[in-house]
């Protein structure tokens, strides 16, 4: 689905026509639907189908939304991992539409979310395909060489589990404070055991840092994978923490309702592999050890949780008036209680 776009878009196109582009505008820019987050345009740029997107309205969290590294990333990339569209401009003044935007190749597809489409005819066998697919393609992004496509300099890869550790800490304090109850004596458990459970960096890995199936635009027909979307907080670091990211969505049937009310993943349907099976999966394409995967494991499912308390924080602060985010506090607490699991060995 699609809203009308209200942006100030004479003003982008006389910006974009003083460096020479064509924005068109004889029929307005649709908004594309889809995620929480970011704003996303159909637009006809230098006579071509386009993707403009500029960060949502309302503060910014720290590092996110950053639209001058996705567009690094996004120039380069798809020269060694085609799934990545190919940025085509990017607009650092915050004055023509209230933020920086930029503007990257329009592929078409579809995404799937909370459930498998209602018509196929064989749904365990297309749940098993996307399982295996999701798990290939990181695999596949983690064996691209930073330095072959020019992002050798992206992100501080040097002690980054260590930062992510304090930085994910960090927003938890400031955003759970805002709750009824303030900070949960959770968030404080799971300080210290990810402080005595602290790993190294192993690897130095491009990382999507989002990756997830709703991040990834299928082919209508056959559901492969035509791009992986969402690279605004790309960096490089372990890839062990993009596949921690992407199992603290995966939901399992038996998991607590927590999980279940994330509704981006249709994993707990028949067919896909359970989180275990699909970590094992990529330490068998990757080579990569997961002996210490539980300290990835926690703190994936601590940034999850997080992210939904700062959804929430945003609703709280009147930055949407959109009724779902009001569910997200207690999804973020939920989703804390999961993390403890994790630590504890009573969860994968």
């Amino acid at each position: 689905m699609t809203t009308t776009a209200t942006l100030d878009w004479r003003r982008a196109q006389a910006y974009l026509a003083e460096r020479g582009h064509d924005l068109a505008l004889d029929a307005a820019p649709r908004r594309l639907s889809g995620g929480f987050a970011n704003l996303n345009y159909l637009v006809y740029f230098d006579g071509a189908p386009a993707v403009l997107r500029r960060p949502p309205h309302g503060e910014i969290p720290p590092g996110a939304h950053d639209m001058g590294r996705e567009h690094r990333i996004l120039a380069r990339l798809h020269e060694a991992f085609p799934l990545a569209p190919r940025g085509l401009l990017l607009c650092d003044d915050p004055a023509i539409l209230g933020a920086p935007f930029q503007l990257l190749e329009y592929r078409e597809g579809v995404t799937i979310e909370a459930s498998l489409p209602a018509t196929l005819d064989d749904p365990e066998r297309l749940a098993a395909d996307l399982g295996a697919m999701m798990i290939e393609v990181l695999a596949e992004l983690h064996r691209v060489d930073p330095a072959a496509v020019g992002l050798d300099t992206l992100g501080r890869p040097a002690g980054f589990l260590e930062r992510a550790v304090r930085g994910w800490l960090r927003r938890a304090r400031l955003c759970f404070a805002t709750f009824d109850d303030g900070v949960p004596a959770s968030v404080e458990r799971l300080a210290v055991w990810l402080g005595d459970n602290q790993v190294p960096d192993r690897a130095c890995d491009l990382l999507h840092n989002d990756f997830k199936l709703n991040n990834i635009l299928l082919d209508r027909d056959t559901y492969a994978p035509v791009a992986v979307l969402d690279w605004d907080q790309g960096t490089r670091g372990d890839g062990l923490f993009d596949l921690a990211t992407l199992l603290s969505y995966w939901t399992e049937d038996g998991d607590p309702p927590a999980m279940h009310a994330i509704a981006q993943m249709p994993t707990a349907a028949p067919g896909f592999p359970t989180r275990e099976a699909a970590a094992r999966r990529y330490s068998e394409l990757s080579g990569r050890d997961l002996s210490d995967f539980r300290f990835h494991r926690v703190l994936g499912q601590l940034k999850t949780a997080v992210i939904f308390a700062q959804l929430y924080a945003r609703w709280r602060g009147g930055g949407t008036d959109d009724p779902k985010y009001a569910e997200f506090g207690p999804l973020a607490l939920g989703l804390l209680d999961v993390a403890e699991e994790i630590a504890r060995g009573l969860r994968f």
